[in-house]
Protein backbone atom coordinates (compact mmCIF):
# COMPACT_ATOMS: atom_id res chain seq x y z
CA UNK A 1 0.00 0.00 0.00
CA UNK A 2 2.11 1.97 0.86
CA UNK A 3 4.70 1.95 -2.38
CA UNK A 4 1.75 2.49 -4.68
CA UNK A 5 0.48 5.47 -2.34
CA UNK A 6 4.20 6.76 -2.49
CA UNK A 7 4.48 5.85 -6.87
CA UNK A 8 0.86 7.51 -6.74
CA UNK A 9 2.58 10.66 -5.30
CA UNK A 10 5.13 10.58 -7.35
CA UNK A 11 3.46 10.34 -10.17
CA UNK A 12 0.70 13.05 -10.02
CA UNK A 13 4.01 15.61 -8.68
CA UNK A 14 5.76 14.41 -11.81
CA UNK A 15 2.66 15.41 -13.89
CA UNK A 16 2.05 18.14 -11.93
CA UNK A 17 5.80 19.21 -12.69
CA UNK A 18 5.24 18.50 -16.84
CA UNK A 19 2.31 20.78 -16.55
CA UNK A 20 3.84 23.46 -14.19
CA UNK A 21 6.98 23.27 -17.06
CA UNK A 22 4.42 23.38 -20.00
CA UNK A 23 2.84 26.35 -19.07
CA UNK A 24 6.11 27.97 -18.09
CA UNK A 25 6.74 27.33 -22.19
CA UNK A 26 3.64 29.04 -22.72
CA UNK A 27 4.65 31.98 -20.92
CA UNK A 28 7.89 32.37 -22.08
CA UNK A 29 6.72 32.05 -25.22
CA UNK A 30 4.62 34.60 -24.81
CA UNK A 31 6.74 37.04 -23.37
CA UNK A 32 9.10 36.34 -26.34
CA UNK A 33 6.46 37.22 -28.49
CA UNK A 34 5.44 40.39 -26.57
CA UNK A 35 9.21 41.67 -26.83
CA UNK A 36 9.35 41.05 -30.41
CA UNK A 37 6.56 42.81 -31.22
CA UNK A 38 7.66 45.97 -28.84
CA UNK A 39 11.01 45.61 -30.28
CA UNK A 40 9.47 45.96 -34.08
CA UNK A 41 7.14 48.64 -32.88
CA UNK A 42 10.35 50.40 -31.97
CA UNK A 43 12.46 49.67 -34.69
CA UNK A 44 9.27 50.80 -36.51
CA UNK A 45 9.50 54.10 -34.94
CA UNK A 46 13.11 54.89 -34.90
CA UNK A 47 12.82 54.10 -38.80
CA UNK A 48 9.96 56.49 -38.90
CA UNK A 49 11.99 59.12 -37.26
CA UNK A 50 15.08 58.54 -38.72
CA UNK A 51 13.10 58.56 -42.53
CA UNK A 52 11.39 61.78 -41.36
CA UNK A 53 15.03 63.36 -39.98
CA UNK A 54 16.09 62.34 -43.84
CA UNK A 55 13.53 64.00 -45.36
CA UNK A 56 14.47 67.50 -43.05
CA UNK A 57 17.91 67.08 -43.76
CA UNK A 58 17.46 67.27 -47.73
CA UNK A 59 16.19 70.31 -47.79
CA UNK A 60 19.51 72.79 -47.42
CA UNK A 61 20.53 75.97 -45.97
CA UNK A 62 19.67 78.38 -48.50
CA UNK A 63 22.77 79.71 -50.20
CA UNK A 64 23.71 83.01 -50.86
CA UNK A 65 24.24 82.33 -54.33
CA UNK A 66 20.61 81.32 -54.28
CA UNK A 67 19.46 84.10 -52.20
CA UNK A 68 18.21 88.00 -53.70
CA UNK A 69 18.59 91.06 -50.94
CA UNK A 70 16.38 94.35 -51.63
CA UNK A 71 14.87 97.16 -49.20
CA UNK A 72 11.01 97.21 -48.34
CA UNK A 73 9.58 99.55 -46.29
CA UNK A 74 11.62 102.83 -45.64
CA UNK A 75 11.37 103.89 -41.86
CA UNK A 76 11.51 106.88 -39.76
CA UNK A 77 10.48 108.36 -36.54
CA UNK A 78 12.38 110.84 -34.11
CA UNK A 79 14.94 110.80 -31.91
CA UNK A 80 17.21 110.59 -35.19
CA UNK A 81 15.63 107.03 -35.67
CA UNK A 82 15.65 105.71 -39.11
CA UNK A 83 14.89 102.28 -40.35
CA UNK A 84 14.01 99.66 -43.17
CA UNK A 85 12.87 96.35 -43.46
CA UNK A 86 15.13 94.30 -44.74
CA UNK A 87 13.53 91.36 -47.69
CA UNK A 88 15.69 88.34 -48.53
CA UNK A 89 13.89 86.04 -51.66
CA UNK A 90 14.78 82.34 -52.51
CA UNK A 91 15.32 83.28 -56.61
CA UNK A 92 17.17 79.37 -56.69
CA UNK A 93 15.04 76.23 -57.89
CA UNK A 94 14.59 74.65 -54.79
CA UNK A 95 13.22 74.81 -51.78
CA UNK A 96 15.63 76.11 -48.81
CA UNK A 97 15.71 77.08 -45.08
CA UNK A 98 17.01 80.17 -43.40
CA UNK A 99 16.73 80.31 -39.57
CA UNK A 100 18.19 83.01 -37.32
CA UNK A 101 20.03 86.52 -37.68
CA UNK A 102 21.19 88.28 -40.79
CA UNK A 103 24.50 89.51 -40.13
CA UNK A 104 25.24 93.12 -41.57
CA UNK A 105 28.45 95.52 -42.17
CA UNK A 106 29.17 99.26 -43.99
CA UNK A 107 31.47 99.77 -47.09
CA UNK A 108 32.41 102.62 -48.79
CA UNK A 109 31.82 103.92 -52.01
CA UNK A 110 34.97 101.89 -53.08
CA UNK A 111 33.20 98.53 -51.32
CA UNK A 112 35.91 99.17 -48.86
CA UNK A 113 34.53 97.64 -45.23
CA UNK A 114 33.88 100.73 -42.46
CA UNK A 115 34.46 99.85 -39.00
CA UNK A 116 30.90 98.77 -37.91
CA UNK A 117 28.81 97.18 -35.33
CA UNK A 118 25.39 94.95 -35.45
CA UNK A 119 22.93 94.47 -32.59
CA UNK A 120 20.67 90.95 -33.02
CA UNK A 121 17.37 91.70 -31.30
CA UNK A 122 14.75 94.39 -30.64
CA UNK A 123 14.86 97.46 -32.60
CA UNK A 124 13.19 100.80 -32.24
CA UNK A 125 10.61 99.95 -34.93
CA UNK A 126 10.02 96.02 -34.05
CA UNK A 127 10.31 93.51 -31.43
CA UNK A 128 12.36 90.43 -32.49
CA UNK A 129 10.57 87.45 -33.48
CA UNK A 130 12.13 84.47 -31.95
CA UNK A 131 14.37 82.36 -34.19
CA UNK A 132 12.62 79.97 -36.45
CA UNK A 133 13.19 77.53 -39.54
CA UNK A 134 11.99 79.25 -42.29
CA UNK A 135 11.03 77.15 -45.30
CA UNK A 136 11.77 79.28 -48.49
CA UNK A 137 10.18 77.64 -51.65
CA UNK A 138 11.50 79.39 -55.11
CA UNK A 139 9.88 83.31 -55.04
CA UNK A 140 9.71 83.12 -51.08
CA UNK A 141 10.75 85.58 -48.95
CA UNK A 142 11.72 86.50 -45.42
CA UNK A 143 11.79 89.86 -43.82
CA UNK A 144 13.83 91.38 -40.38
CA UNK A 145 13.86 95.11 -39.41
CA UNK A 146 16.80 96.84 -39.36
CA UNK A 147 17.20 100.65 -37.57
CA UNK A 148 20.19 103.13 -36.74
CA UNK A 149 20.13 106.48 -35.21
CA UNK A 150 22.14 109.52 -37.23
CA UNK A 151 21.94 112.31 -34.77
CA UNK A 152 25.90 112.68 -35.57
CA UNK A 153 25.64 113.24 -38.96
CA UNK A 154 28.93 114.86 -40.47
CA UNK A 155 30.69 114.44 -37.58
CA UNK A 156 33.59 111.68 -36.12
CA UNK A 157 31.18 110.24 -34.41
CA UNK A 158 29.49 108.81 -37.25
CA UNK A 159 30.31 106.49 -39.89
CA UNK A 160 29.47 107.58 -43.71
CA UNK A 161 28.34 104.61 -45.51
CA UNK A 162 27.54 103.90 -49.05
CA UNK A 163 26.81 100.00 -49.15
CA UNK A 164 25.16 97.48 -46.91
CA UNK A 165 26.60 94.18 -46.67
CA UNK A 166 23.90 91.77 -46.18
CA UNK A 167 25.02 88.12 -44.47
CA UNK A 168 22.44 85.46 -44.63
CA UNK A 169 22.20 83.46 -41.17
CA UNK A 170 25.21 80.19 -41.57
CA UNK A 171 26.67 81.96 -44.35
CA UNK A 172 30.19 83.77 -44.92
CA UNK A 173 29.81 85.88 -47.78
CA UNK A 174 26.81 88.66 -48.04
CA UNK A 175 24.84 90.55 -50.60
CA UNK A 176 25.37 94.27 -51.37
CA UNK A 177 22.76 96.61 -51.60
CA UNK A 178 23.11 100.37 -52.04
CA UNK A 179 22.95 102.53 -48.28
CA UNK A 180 24.05 106.24 -48.29
CA UNK A 181 23.45 106.43 -44.98
CA UNK A 182 25.48 107.70 -41.96
CA UNK A 183 25.40 105.68 -39.03
CA UNK A 184 26.14 106.82 -35.39
CA UNK A 185 29.22 104.47 -34.42
CA UNK A 186 28.46 102.25 -37.09
CA UNK A 187 25.80 100.51 -35.16
CA UNK A 188 22.72 98.54 -36.82
CA UNK A 189 20.37 96.81 -34.94
CA UNK A 190 18.26 94.27 -36.79
CA UNK A 191 15.73 91.33 -35.67
CA UNK A 192 15.70 87.66 -36.22
CA UNK A 193 14.51 86.56 -39.70
CA UNK A 194 10.18 85.92 -39.88
CA UNK A 195 7.80 85.36 -42.58
CA UNK A 196 6.19 88.95 -41.47
CA UNK A 197 7.06 91.31 -39.08
CA UNK A 198 4.66 94.32 -38.28
CA UNK A 199 6.30 97.56 -37.46
CA UNK A 200 5.55 100.19 -36.14
CA UNK A 201 6.94 103.93 -36.91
Amino acid sequence: MTTRQHRSHTTRATATGARSGHGRRHLGRAILAVTTAAGLGIAGAGAARAAGTGAAAATPTCAVSALSASFGKQLAGGMNHQGVVLRLTNTGARTCLLRGFPGLGLENGAHRTLHSATHWGDTWYAKSPAKSTLTLRKGGGAEAVMSWTHANTGTPDAVRAAYLQVTPPAATNHKTLAFPQWVDQGDLRVTALAYRIDVSD
